[in-house]
């Protein structure tokens, strides 16, 4: 896939964060619906049954503020990431949400962390650290958006609030650097003007040659054959009969 495939809307910028949203809340919706409770499947650390929460984990909410809170920044995010870094987005993704969820198993409290909070800040600190990276103005802006938006959830890689996996939270946000640096993309070609050019030459550029030193337009003259330039124009009148007769 080549670079101009970034910046560029797809049906993945559409489809990937409607998929990602539909797939946390089918899961509560089931949970709701049939009275079951999915925390279990969530990471356990350090307990071989905890294991299967590293891929399952990001689809279990605890609440509906919970599942709230996650919705908003998942759908923005995983939009944000397919429109701008299109070729990496679904590595970052997958291998976003295994190494951060492996690193939860490590470093977790014993207690079942659940939530896409995690994969949310695999997001934050790639899309952040890339724009930073590549030094793409596009990609700057999107970086400094991101801080604008989402610049208060490092605060929350600590552990402030009970409750909370910070745990996952911080890493998230280590995998997202990590992966910054991993990934090169490949940006598309900005369009440069000739006087933009190592190779510009301004005793060539015709454009300047209409002007001195000064920066006054100079006229050229052209000998011009009167004969060929002149537009000649034939009239034919009517005579009125009747003006004469009077």
């Amino acid at each position: 896939m080549s670079a101009k495939n970034n910046f560029k809307f797809s049906n993945s910028v559409l489809f990937g964060p409607l998929l990602a949203i539909l797939s946390i809340w089918t899961v509560f919706w089931i949970e709701i619906r049939f009275g079951i409770n999915f925390n279990d499947f969530g990471i356990n650390p350090r307990k071989v049954t905890g294991l299967r929460g590293i891929l399952l984990s990001p689809f279990i909410h605890g609440s509906v503020e919970h599942l709230y809170n996650n919705t908003i920044p998942l759908a923005t995010l995983v939009a944000a990431i397919f429109y701008f870094y299109n070729k990496d987005a679904l590595k970052v993704l997958l291998f976003g949400l295994l190494f951060s969820g492996i690193i939860t198993w490590f470093i977790g409290r014993p207690s079942y962390h659940i939530g896409a909070s995690g994969l949310i800040y695999v997001l934050v600190s790639f899309i952040f650290f890339k724009g930073i990276l590549a030094k793409h103005y596009r990609l700057i802006a999107l970086s400094l958006a991101i801080v604008f938006l989402y610049g208060s959830m490092i605060w929350y890689i600590f552990p402030i609030k009970e409750g909370i996996s910070w745990e996952g939270h911080l890493s998230g946000f280590l995998v997202g650097l990590l992966l910054a640096f991993i990934y090169k993309t490949k940006l598309p070609q900005e369009k440069r003007y000739s006087w933009e050019r190592d190779d510009y030459n301004e005793e060539e550029d015709e454009f300047l040659k209409h002007f001195d030193e000064d920066g006054n337009f100079i006229e050229t003259e052209k000998e011009n054959n009167s004969s060929e330039n002149s537009i000649k124009i034939k009239y034919t009148y009517r005579k009125d009969d009747k003006a004469n007769a009077n």
